[in-house]
């Protein structure tokens, strides 16, 4: 499993991601949307399962809408919000 923690601003999004199966971790600043979609979209090919938590505003919805699309499992947590209430 892909394990993805996204810190989300209007004109980027800073990500910190862990492969279970490896243990690699990776830190990524995405710049939106182009960049971000194509990062999200390359990972479908790993065939792994996703999870995306996210605390955002609502400024994010397109991505929102990306994550349903590809079928990744999210999170989201609104700022200042409970994460155990969100489902974490």
């Amino acid at each position: 499993m892909i394990i993805i923690g996204v810190d989300y601003h209007p004109e980027f999004q800073q990500i910190a991601l862990l492969d279970q199966n490896s243990g690699e971790l990776q830190e990524r600043r995405l710049l939106h949307p182009e960049e971000a979609e194509e990062f999200y979209r390359a990972l479908v090919a790993t065939s792994q399962k996703v999870r995306v938590g996210m605390e955002a505003s609502g400024h994010a919805s397109w991505l929102e809408r990306l994550l349903v699309e590809l079928q990744f499992g999210a999170v989201d947590w609104q700022c200042g919000g409970d994460p155990q209430a969100a489902g974490a």
